[in-house]
């Protein structure tokens, strides 16, 4: 099988640490970790999962990505961070990795739609009831956004962003944040729309049994005015997560801008620890 696509910022010969892109999203949305990683010496790594075959589903597709991190980083100690629904992928493959994740930082965490009445309060309600109850209707609407991102970028960005709150409202009069976020969905549907589709419909079925199997120092960062990954959501992960020692909620903050705002912070923690680390062995 043919290696993933895979993008790194931060320090060039820095400690690994891999970026789990929301869904939609790319390899784009990592550039935000460029500085704060060359500050802390970390390499921050992201692989586009839409170079995966689409056909390569399930457990198969997790341990895929599994396999291709274990192959960049050999026998280093490695971190992840995931964002959206990026933090669900980023969960499962976690599993496949065998304790070999050291620390997992989750961003705006998409939670487990089987876990709570969560969908009702999310922005994407009606995309993610069409993904669990009419797939290939689901399917048709992922090629139609496709061609949207393609030709009018801007209008599919005004589109997700139409029920935004708190501080995805500034981000998104943000000059250099829209231009950067319509680059993201370009690439994100630069090809088939048939791997945004396989993420969206596999976090939309049953998942929340896998986290019990899930014992990584997990840290959750969450906005409160978050409407996309509903607050509820991260008071879940928290809850259910064995390793989970530590939630923030941000006020203020919403979707993006909690990533945007957090990124500095969480490249601190993880040279933090990692520094700890060396001094204790």
């Amino acid at each position: 099988m043919p290696s993933i696509e895979v993008s790194q910022f931060g320090a060039a010969d820095g400690r690994p640490v891999i970026y789990f892109h929301g869904t939609p999203g790319s390899l784009d949305e990592c550039e935000i970790f460029d500085g704060y990683g060359k500050q802390h010496q970390l390499s921050i790594i992201c692989y586009d999962r839409s170079t995966i075959d689409p056909r390569l589903q399930g457990e198969a597709y997790y341990q895929c990505i599994a396999e291709e991190i274990a192959n960049k980083v050999g026998d280093n100690p490695v971190d992840f961070i995931g964002f959206s629904i990026g933090a669900f992928v980023a969960l499962q493959v976690c599993r496949a990795m065998n304790g070999k994740v050291r620390g997992l930082h989750l961003v705006s965490a998409a939670a487990p739609l089987d876990a709570g009445n969560f969908i009702d309060a999310a922005a994407g309600k009606a995309v993610f009831r069409l993904a669990q109850n009419h797939p290939s209707a689901f399917l048709w609407l992922a090629r139609v956004q496709g061609e949207i991102a393609r030709r009018f970028p801007g209008l599919l960005l005004r589109m997700l962003f139409s029920s935004a709150l708190g501080e995805d409202q500034a981000l998104l009069a943000n000059q250099e944040f829209r231009t950067s976020l319509m680059k993201m969905l370009k690439t994100c549907f630069k090809g088939d729309s048939l791997s945004y589709a396989r993420d969206v419909i596999a976090y939309v079925q049953p998942w929340k049994a896998t986290l019990a199997d899930i014992e990584v120092d997990a840290h959750i960062w969450h906005g409160a005015e978050d409407n996309w990954s509903p607050i509820a959501m991260a008071d879940f992960l928290a809850s259910a997560l064995p390793g989970c020692s530590k939630i923030t909620v941000l006020d203020g903050l919403s979707h993006y801008s909690c990533l945007y705002q957090t990124a500095p912070t969480i490249c601190w923690s993880i040279n933090t620890i990692v520094a700890e680390e060396l001094t204790q062995s």
